[in-house]
């Protein structure tokens, strides 16, 4: 009986913290388990499962009352991709003193559907890490800015949908937005799982190409969490993520993971299931991501742009 008590003391304590914190464990773990169930039907482009998953990204913007981007009449940027139709999730929330200088949080909601082949009844690729954890961080710092009410720069949250196809989703955003006021690019893949340092780090693709890494960094000094450079240069990670395209422009973007490239067992396998994942250390990742944009998104710090 005592050991129970002590267990659900800690749980409520940890709790507490991660609300105190403005980013909810509890939160995290009801996106992430959504994102991530069968229902969705492991969310390929073009099925009924990424359709459910749009509208649940959609209820969690309005929810948290995000604005619509530009002269959408809702969340949905609509397009197509060879006659057939796709949309990203997009929700804003207006800059005070700088709204023409935008601040994206990003990742993608599609990923790999169903394995009609596969004999045993596990048929959904679920995508747990790939990408659920990346729509779940952004959804969570929707939440946290919208609480924190204090960007001086607009802020652009977005879901993209076709990257596990070719891109298409961060292709049709990124033709469709002024990369000369896009001042950051904050894109979320993988950070579901610990990465090659353990706990309290993840690694940033194309450190090298803008001092994004560390600004990032310094506004962690005084935090027990690192940003390290990508450890797996030969898998060419900056290249081969939604950040790429407004990278190409310019803008200084890049992505945020934790994914162990050389290792992680549960990669694009029927297996990547939310019980593989630490959503502790997720949420403290999450956590981090936005203590280490303060300076960015209060308009103070300006990353240099990508060459």
């Amino acid at each position: 009986m005592r050991k129970s008590i002590l267990i659900f003391l800690f749980i409520s304590l940890y709790a507490q913290s991660q609300k105190k914190q403005g980013i909810e464990f509890k939160k995290v773990v009801e996106i992430e388990t959504e994102l991530a169930s069968d229902k969705m039907q492991g969310r390929a482009i073009f099925t009924p499962g990424i359709d459910l998953a749009s509208a649940f990204i959609e209820k969690e913007f309005k929810e948290i009352q995000l604005s619509q981007f530009k002269d959408l009449k809702n969340y949905r940027q609509e397009f197509e991709v060879e006659g057939k139709k796709a949309n990203n999730v997009i929700g804003v929330l207006l800059g005070k003193s700088k709204p023409n200088e935008y601040v994206v949080f990003s990742a993608h909601f599609d990923h790999l559907g169903i394995n009609e082949n596969q004999e045993e009844n596990d048929k959904v690729y679920n995508g747990a890490n790939d990408d659920a954890s990346g729509v779940t961080a952004v959804i969570a710092l929707a939440k946290y800015f919208k609480e924190l009410n204090n960007n001086e720069r607009t802020i652009i949250f977005v879901a993209f949908t076709g990257e596990e196809v070719g891109g298409f989703g961060s292709a049709y955003f990124s033709k469709n937005i002024d990369a000369d006021k896009v001042v950051a690019m904050f894109n979320i893949e993988m950070i579901g799982t610990e990465s090659k340092w353990g706990k309290n780090s993840a690694y940033i693709t194309g450190f090298e190409k803008s001092d994004f890494g560390t600004i990032l960094q310094e506004n962690l000094k005084n935090s027990n969490f690192n940003f390290y450079p990508d450890p797996y240069p030969q898998e060419k990670l900056f290249y081969r993520s939604d950040n790429a395209r407004l990278a190409a422009m310019g803008v200084p973007a890049h992505t945020i993971s934790t994914s162990k490239m050389d290792s992680e067992a549960n990669y694009h396998q029927l297996s990547d299931e939310v019980a593989t994942l630490d959503l502790e250390n997720m949420t403290e990742i999450i956590y981090a991501i936005a203590i280490s944009s303060k300076g960015i998104i209060s308009g103070k710090e300006t990353p240099s742009r990508v060459k």
